[in-house]
């Protein structure tokens, strides 16, 4: 099986490539290195440590926001005129 090239640098590539065999078919190539459990945990904690962020900093803005608020000098404008 040949493979094309489009252009000027996939011809340089496949030429380069075409005679480069790999061999990764050994027995440890496929087992997981990582257990599925850990990386199941490892994304929960992940998830909510995300999720914690995301409401505390939804409470920090409502926070900024009710300070602001309070800050605010309100004019009347029948009183301005």
């Amino acid at each position: 099986m040949a493979v094309g090239a489009k252009d000027f640098i996939d011809k340089l590539l496949v030429e380069k490539y075409a005679q480069e065999k790999v061999d990764n078919h050994d027995e440890n190539a496929m087992v997981s290195r990582v257990s599925a459990s850990d990386m199941l945990n490892a994304m929960d904690t992940s998830a909510n440590h995300c999720r914690n962020m995301l409401l505390l900093n939804q409470r920090l803005a409502m926070v900024c926001y009710g300070v602001v608020a309070k800050s605010a000098k309100y004019v009347s404008t029948e009183d301005a005129a």
